[in-house]
């Protein structure tokens, strides 16, 4: 979606719908295959395909969520075959045959990951008890088959000419700090026989295992400090391509898919290098060339059909959309598949960023993404919102955001922190946050906030931090000490690591421990500004007891918070069917602050007079 001209503000309604979402992008027997996420009146999650033949249209059943829970955060919530679509509900795993109005239980469990074997669905599925990659027949006449089992963790079921290769990582890991890739014999409805280790380790993050055309092994491996391409020559791993940025996602999520083979030989691969994201290719030489795209951000989910590669980008000026890239001669010619259709956002102009680099005390610099108020002049002066994004392994984006916009469109400057320990900027600064957390995000973030202030940029006491999940965290430690920073909002905010590692679902019991020994839990007694809290009563990954106590303590002190608890909402707010809600009450939030200290102002001066 284009978006010029119109300049007004954008309303809740608009900013919610508008946020349409496409995932898990793969290729199927009969044409592209992908997730699609409406909010608002339409909001849900379906399989959509596309033909060339008859173009898009909804494949999945009516009124059925399309979602995995394996690890958490999901992933590879789907599969075709000869026309039967394989997906994961709530509560297990289903099969919807061709002709079929009501999908079929296959399974109860917590699937993802699924995978078309050797006539046989492969899956992830997970438990309390560990992980397994599992088996079931097309045909439904035998049962669910075990594979593999690990007390641990589980991922990349790929199978190729006899064999298949998977991912895997301890209780004690995140994938990202220490995976592995293993491979062994595989036959349709036999066993895996014989497996074996081919990459990975204690300090090394092997991922995203693919067989290429040539029957070789390939995966992506962070052992040169960038997450970059390798082959198993049968003897050792070797680099592909040489490239400073990451090619292969923070893997929260299961079944991305970040490269690549072009039938003529060539890999396709997403490159992300700070907040940018690039498509290029690589030669059979190791030769690394880069695609010219008007796309600034693209999502881990490549699906390569011939010469060409599907893919779902995005820029500030362009919502995510699905594109087909033509990839067969000099001349790339893009085409594209489906976008967000919303007329009234159509004329809209938005507010783009610009680039900022500030050094911290340290010496190091931290980049952050700057979204100027609308229609701003370019010496602009207003109040700002600094985003401390999540995880805190992800990092600022250059796309277009909605919800950014929403306050842009109301004079608000929005600010996009890629604070240390964020993804894009290779393993080291990836892993300097752990036993920091709480402490340089926290300082990166008012650094960057003290530029703008000094720079006159931002109005002084109108400068505000926001933040969700772990970035709550990082909000919430910003208001409690004397820094920049007026008021906070936390969105799904941890509040407590420690008590958060026993709470927080398996996957993510390690990042807990490791992130831990920094800042502490966030303490009553420490807030020092007015703190907006925004929590959903499903959350599984932040549960809602700690926020509760957070603010039933705040308001024992006399600074009661503002909090929106928002029923059977799950950890992502921003996409669920109360995100316009959470916007209001963070805007209101602002002006509330804002409102308090002119009359504050007003009230010195009435004083002097």
């Amino acid at each position: 979606m284009r978006v010029a001209h119109r300049t007004a503000e954008l309303s809740v309604d608009d900013a919610v719908r508008a946020s349409v979402s496409y995932d898990q992008l793969r290729a199927g027997e009969d044409g592209l295959y992908w997730l699609e996420s409406r909010p608002g009146a339409d909001r849900g999650t379906t399989v959509t395909r596309w033909r060339a033949s008859d173009g898009k249209r909804d494949v999945s059943p009516k009124n059925f969520d399309v979602a995995s829970r394996v690890h958490a955060y999901g992933g590879g919530s789907f599969a075709v075959a000869a026309g039967t679509l394989w997906c994961v509900a709530g509560d297990g795993l289903y099969r919807s045959r061709p002709r079929s109005n009501e999908p079929e239980l296959v399974s109860r469990g917590c699937f993802g990951d699924l995978t078309i074997g050797d006539g046989e669905l492969l899956a992830v599925r997970e438990s309390e008890q560990g992980d397994q990659l599992v088996a079931v027949s097309f045909t439904g006449a035998s049962q669910m088959r075990t594979l593999v089992s690990s007390p641990g963790f589980l991922g990349a079921p790929r199978p190729g000419p006899g064999r298949l290769a998977w991912t895997a990582w301890s209780e004690r890991d995140m994938p990202w700090d220490a995976c592995e890739v293993w491979t062994a014999s595989y036959s349709g409805h036999g066993g895996v026989e014989n497996p074996v280790k081919l990459a990975g380790g204690p300090e090394e993050s092997a991922v995203e295992p693919q067989w290429g055309p040539d029957g070789v092994l390939y995966f992506v491996s962070d052992r040169s400090g960038w997450w970059n391409p390798y082959r198993w020559n049968g003897l050792e791993a070797e680099a592909v391509a040489s490239i400073a940025g990451e090619c292969a996602a923070e893997p929260w999520e299961l079944g991305y898919t970040s490269y690549g083979f072009l039938d003529d030989g060539r890999i396709v691969a997403i490159v992300q290098e700070g907040p940018r994201q690039r498509l290029v290719v690589i030669e059979p030489d190791g030769t690394v060339c880069p695609v010219d795209l008007p796309y600034t951000s693209i999502k881990p989910y490549l699906a390569i059909q011939g010469t060409t590669a599907a893919l779902i980008g995005s820029s500030p000026t362009a919502a995510p959309q699905v594109a087909l890239v033509d990839l067969a001669g000099a001349d790339v010619r893009v085409e594209v598949l489906a976008r967000p259709e919303h007329a009234e956002l159509d004329r809209t102009r938005v507010s783009t960023p610009t680039e900022l680099r500030v050094r911290v005390a340290s010496g190091r610099e931290v980049l952050a993404l700057v979204y100027p108020p609308t229609d701003a002049a370019s010496d602009w002066r207003a109040p700002v919102i600094v985003r401390a994004h999540p995880g805190p392994t992800a990092s600022c984006l250059l796309r277009l955001d909605w919800q950014a916009q929403f306050f842009t469109s109301r004079g608000f400057a929005v600010v996009d922190v890629d604070y240390l320990g964020s993804t894009g900027y290779g393993r080291v600064f990836r892993e300097s946050l752990y036993g920091r957390w709480g402490l340089d995000d926290v300082d990166d973030c008012a650094a960057v906030a003290v530029h703008l202030l000094s720079t006159g940029r931002a109005v002084p006491g109108q400068v505000f931090i926001r933040g969700a999940s772990a970035g709550g965290y990082t909000a919430l430690h910003a208001v409690a000490e004397n820094g920049p920073f007026a008021a906070a909002t936390a969105v799904s905010a941890i509040v407590d690591p420690d008590r958060w590692a026993q709470t927080v679902p398996r996957f993510q019991r390690a990042h807990a421990m490791r992130l831990g020994g920094g800042a502490g839990p966030v303490r009553a007694a420490d807030v020092q500004r007015p703190v907006l809290l925004i929590h959903g009563t499903a959350d599984e990954v932040a549960v809602i007891e700690d926020v509760r106590e957070l603010a039933e303590e705040l308001t024992s002190l006399g600074m009661a918070p503002e909090v929106l608890l928002l029923p059977d909402v799950g950890h992502y707010v921003a996409t669920s069917d109360r995100a316009g809600a959470a916007l209001d009450a963070e805007l209101t939030h602002y002006r509330s602050v804002m409102a308090g200290a002119a009359n504050n102002q007003e009230g010195l001066h009435r004083g002097k007079r």
